[in-house]
């Protein structure tokens, strides 16, 4: 009858728990920051049963919770003859990869090496994070754990045991971290639901990442952000922030409950604010956060000019920041260096990039973009930009053609747009000696054919077209001819560069 009664009072007891339990929150996913790793007793003194109910209930303890680095990171030791590291903080991200994992766990059996276990805990411990212990166990002969415990707890561990009934209660006393009516429980087996909430609650207390972040600043804004603790129909924030300047006014905004960021604007450039952030509801009373910054120095544009998609003719010029509330338009200049007639092109205060078409190939330019800004300021950048070499014409249609015994004719091909002359080269071999001989002939522009004597048996010969720009030249080789095929080919620039300087 008296275990009757117990059940009664247990079962009593869980009935509005477990109703409290579904209501929570979905604010609690992104609520903390920190590592809790699970010491779990798989021990021969626990029963099958009861370690398959730990197990399940641990699952559900943290399916809440958003996992992973920046969140709740989850790790399993088990406790026997040796410890287990079934999966550390950093294996799963996910709450079905966690609970996936957890319906895997095997009992290990043996004895209860609690000390060992600890040993491994203090060595995962170690991130600058909120860090829990978990410890669930029948506490059956734990072994002296005061020492490893002392040590966990000089690491910033927070340590909550979860026992049955028949546990060592002195024991779990002593390694428990106060208060002891939130951070240790025992409980039947059967009935271990009636705390999950109560210890996901002291959990979180432990792990809630209660701070204001600056997560992105210029000159005129900057974006705050939080841990939600709130939901749309359960209360708001207050906000007010204002410069360190005794003169600067308070400003005071209301921002929704399921909110996790604001963004601050109409701020002053390379200048220290000051903010503050309560929730508010009437469920509960939270902390105040606060954050304090400074603005980033006032930017104008252009304050960078950059040059790209270069051709012979065109070029794309690009500048920032892009500004279109503050400026009214853009104006480039550009010109030859050092002397060219300078070209204007004027743009919308909403574009940030034009290309200039009709250049000079292979030609430096100076290029000033100017923007002018809506309180009569005016800022100026300029930059450098050389167009590409035009292409060079081509060669085609070399021909050698036998004149008589020791003569051979040239002919060729050509654009002569752009054309000085060309550089007409042969090599002459001796088929009884290993040296050759290489000689060059200067060919006016308007030559297409030409002769030379004596012709060699394998006569290797190529042109150069000269352009009105010094050093760019066009090589070919000619493989035309019937029965005086080359062996070699000859770098007439080298060559001819030799003889006529």
């Amino acid at each position: 009858m008296k275990g009757f009664l117990l059940r009664c009072v247990f079962l009593w007891t869980m009935l509005p728990r477990s109703n409290m339990q579904s209501a929570v929150p979905a604010t609690v996913l992104n609520c903390c920051e920190g590592d809790v790793l699970i010491l779990l007793d798989s021990s021969g003194s626990i029963a099958n049963y009861e370690f398959s109910r730990l197990l399940r209930f641990a699952g559900e303890l943290f399916q809440p919770f958003s996992l992973g680095r920046g969140h709740v990171r989850v790790g399993l030791l088990q406790v026997g003859t040796k410890p287990n590291l079934v999966f550390g903080l950093d294996d799963h991200s996910s709450q079905e990869s966690l609970q996936k994992a957890m319906q895997h766990v095997s009992h290990l059996q043996g004895d209860t090496n609690t000390v060992a276990a600890l040993g491994v805990a203090q060595q995962l411990l170690t991130e600058n994070v909120p860090k829990i212990l978990l410890w669930m166990t029948d506490g059956v002969q734990p072994g002296d754990v005061d020492e490893p415990m002392t040590k966990l707890k000089a690491q910033g561990v927070s340590v909550l045991i979860v026992s049955t009934i028949h546990g060592n209660y002195q024991v779990l006393q002593r390694a428990v971290t106060p208060p002891l009516e939130s951070h240790l429980y025992s409980v039947d087996i059967d009935n271990i639901e009636i705390i999950t909430e109560d210890l996901r609650e002291a959990i979180i207390k432990i792990i809630r990442a209660e701070r204001l972040r600056v997560v992105h600043l210029t000159s005129h804004s900057a974006v705050l952000q939080w841990r939600p603790v709130l939901s749309a129909d359960n209360g708001y924030y207050e906000l007010w922030y204002n410069s360190m300047s005794d003169t600067d006014p308070v400003t005071r905004r209301t921002v929704s409950g399921d909110s996790s960021w604001v963004e601050l604007t109409n701020l002053q450039p390379d200048t220290t604010y000051t903010a503050s952030l309560r929730p508010e509801s009437n469920q509960r009373l939270f902390n105040t956060l606060s954050v304090n910054f400074t603005t980033l120095p006032d930017v104008l544009s252009p304050s960078v000019v950059s040059v790209s998609d270069s051709g012979p003719h065109q070029i794309r010029v690009s500048w920032g920041p892009l500004q279109p509330a503050r400026v009214l338009r853009y104006t480039l200049e550009y010109g030859v260096i050092p002397s060219g007639r300078v070209q204007t092109v004027t743009l919308h205060g909403q574009k940030n990039s034009t290309v200039l078409r009709g250049l000079e190939p292979g030609t430096q330019y100076l290029v000033t973009v100017s923007a002018l800004h809506k309180n009569g300021r005016e800022i100026a950048m300029s930059v450098k930009a050389c167009t590409q070499e035009a292409a060079l014409p081509a060669l085609t249609d070399l021909r050698l053609t036998p004149v008589e015994r020791q003569e051979v004719q040239v002919t060729w091909q050509a654009n002569q747009e752009g054309l000085k002359g060309y550089w007409l080269s042969w090599e002459r071999e001796n088929s009884h000696m290993s040296s050759s001989k290489s000689s060059c002939l200067s060919v006016p522009y308007f030559t297409f054919d030409t002769a030379h004597t004596p012709c060699p048996e394998q006569p290797s010969v190529c042109v150069s077209s000269l352009q009105f720009r010094p050093g760019r030249r066009v090589m070919l080789h000619s493989r035309e001819s019937l029965r005086f095929q080359p062996q070699g080919l000859t770098d007439c620039s080298r060559v001819c560069s030799k003889k006529h300087g």
